[in-house]
């Protein structure tokens, strides 16, 4: 036992010999300045700079890791700390500064998650900057491109519900400023230059929390309308005064009219049956002598529950309105798909020159409502024709050969025949051509969209219709927020 104590000695020194050999600190050639790399110490630097608001020292440290280390992985989120450096500081200047970093990423790193990050940081430096309704709304305008930018560009980022949200306070704003306007004109009694800004903005954005209300003034221009031409003078046999219309025209042009306010109204009561309008758009219809519609379930659980999501605004909220820049946009709806296209403008001069047209148009013709109700839809040879020896627009007679047949006439009722498919959609699986893709605002509007193609499309009760509106306040509850 006494031999072999020896030879356990020199082993255990032998391996403890072994074991100093392999922990030598002279192997790793960085041991004496830690293991960071100066890269990410640099933007470690950077970001402590950052969160205690020394904005150009972060600046400055985060230039010289990409003049210093082009090929670091840090690269690129340096560049997008550059652009959050402005962004943070804040004030009209930085924030420019801020939007032409955040552009520059975009281009040089088109592929990174984060360049969704930077198209929505764009969309909300212009969202900051938007001033109310009735003022300057070109930050609101950027806004509405920006946001849109980045459902279109970057559809599978997870900050697309975000943008979303912000998209539809943006379009509440600007369809508010819409419906001013509109509103303005009705009021002067400009009734073309009316009905071209609410029929454009009832196309553009359904889900605008006054969109009932604007159906209705748009009722109201038809109506306004209508009483002007009735009111005017009538021709007699030679053609006297000057400016007059024939009985005839005056009894056509009427009934169009009232065929437009009352599928303004018929919109109210299919879209927005549970909103404060519903009741004066059906009582405007027995008026007119025109049926009373019934909305369907689906439509109107849709319209309960986009009602539902909008955030009442207190006394104490509308009164610090007032004196603050920004706009109100609590009203903005929480569900529903914003509209990422932009529908054709519908001027007021096509309005004008439709009158005219509908006024001196033979018996049997439609032009009126092809023109005003679908500006958008191609126009059928010949809608644009005028009775021989009339240019009312500067547009060359048309000769006698030239005349509209009843059969051109009857291409443009809104029931055409088969002869004349030219003007219907594509529908049917003979077509050779693809039909179109369904536009975003379809979704809400519900009404062709697979998301709707199973919901409950039965007529709904007036027992689900009154259930579904909110009661109106009561004596001191109008004036009482709670």
């Amino acid at each position: 036992m006494s031999r072999r104590i020896p030879w356990i000695l020199v082993l255990g020194l032998l391996l403890a010999f072994s074991a100093a050999c392999t922990n030598k600190k002279s192997v790793n050639p960085l041991a004496n300045i830690g293991s960071k790399q100066p890269d990410k110490i640099l933007f470690d630097k950077s970001m402590d700079a950052m969160r205690h608001n020394r904005f150009d020292v972060a600046r400055l440290t985060l230039q010289t890791l990409i003049n210093t280390y082009p090929e670091s992985e840090y690269v690129a989120r340096a560049k997008l700390a550059v652009g959050d450096s402005w962004y943070a500081e804040g004030g009209t200047a930085s924030l420019a500064q801020a939007e032409q970093e955040y552009s520059d990423f975009i281009v040089f790193f088109p592929n990174m998650p984060e360049a969704a990050e930077a198209q929505l940081k764009i969309a909300n430096i212009h969202f900051q900057q938007m001033e109310k309704a009735d003022r300057d709304y070109t930050h609101a305008k950027r806004a509405e491109d920006e946001y849109r930018k980045v459902l279109l560009q970057f559809p599978d980022s997870k900050l697309v519900p975000e943008a979303k949200q912000r998209l539809l306070e943006v379009q509440e704003v600007l369809a508010e400023r819409e419906f001013e306007i509109g509103r303005f004109y009705y009021l002067r009694e400009s009734y073309p230059a009316s009905m071209a800004r609410l029929q454009s903005l009832v196309d553009k954005y359904p889900l605008y929390s006054r969109a009932d209300e604007a159906l209705y003034l748009l009722g109201q221009n038809y109506e306004g309308q209508m009483a002007r031409m009735r009111s005017a003078p009538t021709c007699d046999a030679h053609g006297l005064p000057r400016g007059c219309v024939t009985e005839g025209a005056k009894a056509r042009y009427s009934e169009e009219l009232s065929k437009k306010a009352a599928e303004a109204y018929d919109k109210i009561l299919t879209r927005y049956p549970v909103m404060d309008r519903a009741d004066d758009a059906k009582k405007r219809l027995v008026a007119l002598h025109q049926p009373v519609p019934r909305p369907t379930k689906a439509a109107l659980a849709q319209n309960k529950a986009e009602d539902a999501s909008r955030r009442e605004t207190s006394t104490v909220q509308r009164l610090m309105g007032i004196v603050r820049k920004g706009p109100d946009t609590t009203q903005a709806s929480k569900v529903g798909e914003p509209t990422l296209v932009d529908t054709e403008p519908l001027s007021a001069t096509k309005i004008v020159q439709s009158e005219a047209i509908a006024a001196m148009s033979p018996p049997g013709s439609n032009s009126l409502g092809v023109k005003i109700i679908n500006p958008d839809q191609p126009a059928p040879a010949g809608a644009d024709a005028t009775p021989p020896g009339t240019s009312p627009f500067g547009q060359p007679a048309v000769s006698g050969n030239q005349q509209p047949a009843a059969s051109d006439a009857n291409e443009l009722k809104p029931n055409v025949p088969a002869d004349s498919n030219e003007l219907k959609p594509v529908d049917n699986a003979s077509d050779q051509s693809l039909p179109p893709p369904p536009q975003v605002n379809e979704i809400a509007q519900g009404d062709s969209s697979s998301s709707t193609a199973s919901a409950d499309n039965t007529p709904a009760s007036d027992q689900d219709i009154s259930s579904s509106k909110k009661k109106k306040k009561k004596g001191l509850r109008k004036i009482v927020p709670f």
